[in-house]
């Protein structure tokens, strides 16, 4: 099924500094705006039922970001800052219709939201949160957690030299490998597999520039920034109304990143999924859209 045939509809939007997202997009000129951020190794067609289900009630956009798909992929590992992708999150929101009534957010998307809810609240009225840990209890689940540290350890193996290369090899082998790590992923149909194989084809280096570009992640050496990193609460608290829907049979974020977290997002709903991995969305498609409602029924009610 071709995005045209599904009702979505595929644009490609010019941002300052040579930038374009490509993006997907249902219900333009509804009267509420939902924007979706994927993770890796995802892309903008994981939202597509997403997109379907909002299109009577909300204009909904989801971008390929920066790297990923048919989007910009700059060569310089700086290029992928959290400053750069933020930016260009603002500048598509500008660009499309103004500020957002929900923001939805998995995996590295959800870094780069929880960000601008912090440091540019005037582009949503909520945030919600799929298997993406805040940046403050990231770094102290890093610092304090040996299980978490040991589960993170791949993000180092992501940004390493050559990991394009390792994770291309045998068809993708690995990759496929991340999906299945709990046993067979019967949400992964052939249709989804050949999606997900397009993409790759396409290339991960670009992607794979995120994990360079970031500070966050396990020390590899004495002198890592990771050492010294502070994050004032200033700079990561904020006051956005946010949902959090967290898988708790998650390998690699573990469900201690959603402890305390009260402390720098006062206003929070969280949803504990126990049945659900990092894959929640593919897994349990029905509660995102069900949270994604509710959501957009309390901004409609304020």
């Amino acid at each position: 099924m071709n995005a045209a045939s599904a009702g979505i509809e595929v644009i490609d939007v010019a941002l300052p500094g040579g930038i374009g997202l490509q993006c997907r997009q249902t219900g333009l000129g509804r009267p509420q705006r939902v924007l979706l951020l994927h993770g890796f190794p995802e892309g903008a067609f994981i939202w597509d039922d997403t997109l379907r289900a909002l299109a009577s009630r909300a204009h909904a956009i989801a971008p390929d970001q920066r790297g990923y798909g048919a989007s910009s992929t700059p060569g310089e590992v700086a290029a992928y800052r959290v400053k750069h992708l933020m930016a260009d999150l603002v500048a598509l929101i500008q660009q499309t219709g103004g500020p957002v009534d929900l923001l939805v957010a998995h995996d590295w998307g959800g870094a780069i939201a929880w960000n601008l809810a912090a440091l540019a609240p005037q582009w949503l009225k909520h945030l919600l949160i799929i298997n993406s840990p805040h940046p403050a209890t990231f770094l102290r689940e890093l610092r304090s957690n040996p299980a978490q540290l040991a589960a993170s350890q791949y993000m180092n193996e992501l940004a390493a030299p050559g990991a394009d290369r390792a994770l291309a090899a045998n068809g993708f082998a690995r990759l496929w490998q991340v999906f299945e790590q709990l046993g067979p992923a019967p949400w992964l149909t052939p249709e989804l597999r050949q999606r997900y194989l397009s993409h790759w084809q396409r290339g991960l280096d670009g992607q794979l520039n995120w994990y360079r570009a970031s500070p966050l992640k396990p020390p590899t050496a004495a002198g890592d920034l990771i050492h010294t990193l502070a994050l004032p609460d200033a700079a990561v608290t904020q006051h956005v109304p946010t949902t959090v829907i967290w898988g708790e049979r998650d390998t690699a974020l573990l469900p201690g990143l959603v402890d305390g977290l009260q402390r720098w997002v006062p206003d929070l709903r969280l949803v504990r999924v126990p049945d659900a991995s990092h894959w929640l969305l593919h897994e349990q498609p029905a509660l995102v859209r069900a949270e994604i409602e509710r959501a957009l029924d309390r901004v409609a009610a304020a």
